[in-house]
């Protein structure tokens, strides 16, 4: 598979960046966000040479950054291939959101038991501040930074379970975060997703664990119909298809006879 255009990113500016900001730091940030958002595509083969040229770094900060993001399965390095961006099956990806679903569910209520009010006025003013992303308010998509600027990450820690933490945070936190973007990039789910991110904040504050747990299940499996309706599209045969199976089919149940005009 040929290296795929990667996005565009300025030179840094160390003047500018954070001092704790490494180079290795900065691009592990803008390559992982490239990913997250599909600007580097699932399977897109990664060339080390294209990478430091167009992040303006040394092949030293860009290996430590691609060894943190294998570390975080959004990498993947085949041999005598290279390294490409992570790419999970359909069968992958309905897994992952059948554990999510049962598994947040969980957080979502121990989280109304165990969230303080502050933390849940912080899921409030979250939301705010995702509210004025034009891309959402456009309708286009629901882009959530990871860690504390992310929803779901937020819920989790509220439950104040290291076991679903350790579960949902580690791993599987950021592979689930490539494809929640990118399907949030369907007609009307990001408006949706974030307004069932609001009844289950309502949920939580109510102190209502029973609901919170309810709807934050119900959440996520509309994501994952969303996921099949999306895999179903894309995979669906076309009439012409559909017609040329059909004609093939009829000619093997006369024993595959060619067909002439005497038929």
């Amino acid at each position: 598979m040929a290296s795929v255009a990667l996005p565009k990113t300025s030179a840094p500016d160390a003047a500018q960046a954070p001092e704790a900001l490494t180079l290795a730091d900065r691009v592990f940030s803008e390559i992982q966000n490239a990913i997250v958002k599909g600007e580097l595509k699932p399977g897109a083969k990664m060339s080390e040479a294209e990478l430091a040229a167009r992040y303006g770094v040394s092949r030293g900060p860009l290996r430590e950054a691609l060894r943190r993001l294998e570390g975080r399965k959004l990498l993947t390095r085949i041999p005598h291939v290279g390294v490409r961006v992570v790419s999970l099956s359909f069968a992958e990806l309905i897994h992952i959101y059948q554990v999510r679903e049962a598994m947040e569910g969980m957080a979502a209520r121990l989280a109304a038991e165990h969230m303080s009010p502050d933390e849940v006025q912080g899921l409030k003013a979250l939301l705010a501040m995702h509210e004025k992303q034009a891309e959402l308010q456009e309708g286009r998509a629901y882009f959530q930074d990871e860690g504390d600027f992310d929803f779901h990450y937020r819920i989790v820690q509220g439950s104040r379970n290291e076991v679903l933490s350790q579960m949902l945070c580690g791993e599987l936190y950021h592979r689930v975060r490539l494809y929640r973007y990118q399907f949030s990039v369907t007609e009307g789910r990001p408006q949706k997703a974030f307004g069932e991110h609001h009844r289950i904040i309502e949920a939580i504050e109510a102190r209502d664990g029973e609901m919170a747990e309810i709807l934050m299940r119900r959440h996520i499996s509309s994501a994952r119909k969303n996921i099949e309706a999306h895999f179903r599209d894309q995979f669906a045969p076309s009439p012409d298809s559909v017609a040329h199976e059909a004609a093939e089919a009829r000619g093997k149940g006369r024993g595959d006879r060619p067909a002439t005009n005497e038929e």
